[in-house]
């Protein structure tokens, strides 16, 4: 066709692999901005790379994101995301129309907040030998390769790392006990019973709004019960899987976002409520369309 100049086969084949490798790289260091910072030394190496000499690109570009992302590891260059004041963290919104998975890949594959907190207690070693092999399916071969390590040694590491996170993971997880709290927790809140939003709630629990007036704030199960309207209003919205945790989300009729909430539940009471209802910060993220 006139006016068109042949692409790359380089750059083709790197660009069919860049949002697997931003993924690796991701699960690894918690950081999208370390993710691409990765993903782009991971092609400024295969452009110094005699192409002929790589039988699997797939495969030799995962081996490149691995050691780059150990190394940033290892020397505390990352730039976490997790969150541990009131800024608003990244959310991964998916529609909970089926039970949520309880396999640690599964898991893996929509990896959020909650997982990648986990992570952070891995040695680097353990974190690659699990996210390569547990989460992408990468031989322990090739991760003994990155390791400099022997496979056997590799599976070691990786069987620590699973059983580690395993105990971390709290047994209602994303499982159909904490999604009854919640349901719990809304359905008081839509009819005001006071009571029953105190039984749901524990003592400490946290309630953090982001409004267009800015983020408020309130602590305390008798003082979030009296102040639940904001999530009571999101009652008859969509259930949600945000981050791994339960949610919900909620959109006017012409299918803008109005509310987004997410809850952490631990021993069956909710420890922490993040409501979104600021439009802003709504249209700013990656949320699903109504059904």
């Amino acid at each position: 066709m006139a006016g068109t100049h042949p692409k790359d086969p380089i750059t083709d084949a790197f660009e069919s692999h860049r949002d697997r490798l931003r993924a690796v790289a991701h699960r690894m260091l918690g950081s999208h901005a370390d993710a691409e910072d990765v993903v782009q030394e991971a092609w400024l190496r295969l452009s110094r790379q005699d192409t002929d000499t790589i039988d699997n690109l797939g495969g030799w570009l995962t081996t490149v994101v691995g050691r780059i992302s150990l190394d940033v590891l290892r020397s505390g260059r990352t730039r976490p995301e997790v969150s541990y004041d009131d800024r608003l963290p990244e959310f991964t919104v998916t529609l909970d129309d089926a039970p949520a998975p309880d396999d640690l890949a599964v898991l893996g594959d929509t990896v959020g907040l909650a997982l990648l907190t986990v992570l952070d207690s891995l040695r680097p070693a353990e974190r690659l030998a699990f996210v390569l092999h547990d989460v992408f399916a990468v031989p322990f071969t090739e991760i003994a390769t990155i390791l400099g390590k022997s496979a056997d040694a590799t599976k070691m590491l990786a069987s620590r790392a699973r059983r580690k996170v395993r105990a971390a993971q709290r047994p209602e997880s994303a499982g159909r006990q904490q999604r009854e709290v919640v349901q719990a927790f809304l359905a008081a809140a839509r009819d005001g019973h006071f009571e029953q939003l105190l039984q749901v709630l524990h003592p400490e629990v946290k309630f953090t709004v982001h409004t267009p007036n800015g983020t408020f704030v309130t602590l305390g199960a008798t003082e979030v019960a009296t102040r639940a309207r904001v999530a009571g209003s999101a009652a008859r919205g969509h259930a949600a899987i945000v981050n791994g945790r339960p949610g919900v989300i909620s959109w006017d009729q012409d299918g803008t976002p109005l509310s987004l909430l997410v809850f952490t539940v631990a021993d069956g009471h909710i420890t922490e409520i993040t409501a979104v209802v600021d439009p802003d910060e709504l249209a700013h993220m990656d949320l699903p369309a109504p059904r």
